[in-house]
């Protein structure tokens, strides 16, 4: 299997399927995303804790406000007026929530070293994320993704509404499994294909655009 040759995103060539299928389509249709958009990994995780039920157009505002007070830095934030997080991060919604939940994590990171928490095996990385308030599935796996810079392939309400519609069933742990195992364990890829969902989705999928979906056509079992 191989993506356009005008496109620069990683190449899917070692295993196959309707998975591995999907992303050479949405490859060939949008190219590369080089997502996530931080310039540090703590920002990384403030961007996924704040991007929970909310567009990501608001949480850029947000990112640039804390970032012009300085507070996208640990202890900064951790030690940040919570009254100030909270009018930085309204555009978010649940800002009282979201204000308190990245305070508390900065709290953590300054605690525990950054570096050192991400150089956690995969599991352990993950576990030790879900056990911080505020952080389930979703939001622990684009930290170990795009901030640790480790194999998790995240699930989110686009892809599972994508799958669904190609005939794709199942919980969050029994998706992701079907990811893992139908791709290679690489990081660019699952970074990537992540991306290509999300970009395809605001696009197509938000929009009702249904008989133009270039995935309509494809075989619901074969997977």
């Amino acid at each position: 299997m191989r993506k356009n040759s005008g496109n620069n995103g990683p190449i899917l060539n070692i295993k196959h399927g309707i998975l591995c299928n999907v992303y050479d389509l949405l490859l060939n249709e949008l190219g590369p995303q080089y997502w996530w958009p931080a310039q540090t990994p703590f920002e990384v995780v403030v961007g996924a804790m704040l991007t929970q039920q909310t567009k990501w157009t608001n949480v850029e505002k947000a990112i640039c406000g804390l970032k012009a007070q300085g507070l996208l830095e640990v202890q900064a934030l951790a030690e940040a007026d919570s009254a100030l997080i909270e009018e930085l991060v309204k555009c978010c919604g649940f800002y009282r929530q979201k204000a308190s939940r990245i305070k508390a994590i900065a709290g953590f990171f300054a605690e525990n070293d950054v570096d050192t928490v991400f150089s956690m095996q995969v599991e352990d990385l993950r576990k030790t994320m879900l056990s911080l308030k505020g952080i389930g599935n979703e939001t622990a796996d684009s930290i170990v993704l795009y901030a640790a810079g480790k194999p998790k392939f995240v699930i989110d309400a686009y892809t599972t509404r994508m799958l669904k519609c190609i005939g794709i069933k199942g919980n969050y742990i029994e998706l992701q499994g079907m990811f893992e195992s139908s791709l290679p364990e690489n990081v660019d890829i699952y970074k990537e294909y992540h991306a290509l969902i999300v970009e395809y989705s605001k696009t197509f999928c938000g929009r009702k655009r249904c008989e133009e979906c270039i995935l309509k056509d494809l075989n619901k079992n074969g997977y």
